[in-house]
């Protein structure tokens, strides 16, 4: 696709040389810093009631949504909306890119940046590995879960970035949405069992970190994710095509 690599290293660029990637890698990794201190320190004092390991644990814990809901929409508020409060956005439109390429471009940008910033928590599973088993195939899991639900939430980030004129509000819209959406999948654990029920089962987060922490891969997650981010990414390239010719 023509430009996507050039418009990529740009989105790279800027998200690594302001201080936005920094201080959210800062904020980000302080956060599963405690999370993961205060789940080794309950394990440690109730290693004989716990029926899941520290790793289990961590990954399953409610930090985990919460981190997401803070760290998705700063990643992703800028990418449009920023473009527009400057005026650098009609000299990227009139560059030789297309505008899936741009599109595409910016959430390969936010997504590797959001896997850079879970990187070193493997150091968390390294420092279990002295005094725990662990089972690797469960711990890849957890991370291929909070990929998938990362670029879920990424894609309806860039959507909300899109069509916001700032990043506030943009920041704003998308963490409405994804609080939307976890408040609705814990009407999981409420409502009675029926379609309400199902439908509530089927967005929740919690359940799907907590399956991913187990080691199940639910087929059934893996399309509402997928079915998110095409939903969103086709939507947000609309958008940009709008303003190519509007």
């Amino acid at each position: 696709m023509s430009g996507l690599l050039a418009v990529y290293r740009r989105e790279m660029l800027s998200l690594w040389v302001t201080p936005l990637a920094w201080l959210l890698s800062f904020a980000f990794l302080l956060l599963q810093g405690i999370s993961f201190y205060i789940v080794v320190d309950h394990y440690t004092h109730f290693t004989t009631l716990s029926v899941e390991g520290p790793i289990e644990s961590y990954f399953g814990s409610l930090f985990m949504p919460f981190t997401l809901l803070l760290v998705c929409p700063a990643l992703s508020m800028g990418s449009f909306a920023e473009e527009r409060r400057s005026g650098t956005l009609e000299s990227l439109l009139t560059a030789p890119v297309s505008p899936g390429a741009v599109v595409y471009a910016k959430y390969l940008a936010v997504l590797t940046t959001y896997l850079l910033l879970w990187l070193p928590t493997v150091l968390y599973v390294v420092i279990v590995r002295k005094v725990a088993d662990i089972d690797w195939p469960v711990v890849l899991c957890s991370y291929f879960g909070l990929f998938c639900i990362g670029a879920a939430y990424l894609s309806i980030g860039l959507l909300m970035s899109a069509l916001a004129r700032s990043q506030l509000v943009a920041l704003m819209l998308t963490t409405l949405v994804l609080f939307g959406l976890f408040i609705l999948g814990v009407g999981e654990r409420v409502f009675d069992p029926g379609p309400l029920q199902a439908l509530c089962a089927h967005v929740s987060v919690l359940s799907q970190l907590e399956d991913f922490a187990r080691g199940i891969v639910d087929l059934r997650r893996l399309v509402f994710d997928t079915s998110v981010v095409s939903l969103c990414l086709f939507s947000t390239r609309r958008v940009v095509d709008s303003w190519r010719w509007g």
